[in-house]
């Protein structure tokens, strides 16, 4: 199974790019109803993703933990690198069940590192249910 197949496409998807602020992330998250959004390089490059959790946390370790504190630091400060970790978009479907196991969605990147778009957990279901 070519994984490409079950891949929602970047333009489909609402991402963060480097130079958003922590407060721009948490309400794009509002907006969109997401707990974990990927966060672009300028160029596309997948930098890894960041949580409602992340936020919270960085929200918490702020000496004022206010809202308007959050404009003030980068969402790149906040990012588990590893948490997310994304797949080339040649890997095959074990390697991708390996890692949706651990999150609601993986990164799909190309050779480069770049951020192609991502495959959901549910559609990794859907798609096994289909096979039966």
């Amino acid at each position: 199974m070519n994984i490409f197949l079950l891949m929602i496409p970047k333009k489909e998807v609402a991402i963060l790019d480097e130079t958003m602020n922590a407060r721009q992330a948490l309400e794009k998250m509002r907006t969109y109803h997401y707990t974990a959004i990927p966060v672009i390089s300028k160029e596309g490059l997948y930098l890894g993703t960041i949580t409602e959790g992340d936020l919270l946390y960085g929200l918490l370790s702020l000496d004022k933990p206010e809202l308007e504190q959050l404009a003030k630091h980068n969402v790149t400060e906040l990012i588990r690198k590893d948490f997310t970790p994304a797949v080339n978009v040649d890997a095959d479907m074990d390697v991708l069940l390996c890692h949706i196991m651990n999150a609601n969605y993986v990164p799909i990147i190309d050779d480069r590192g770049v951020l192609m778009g991502i495959i959901t957990r549910r559609s990794v279901i859907s798609h096994l249910l289909e096979e039966e």
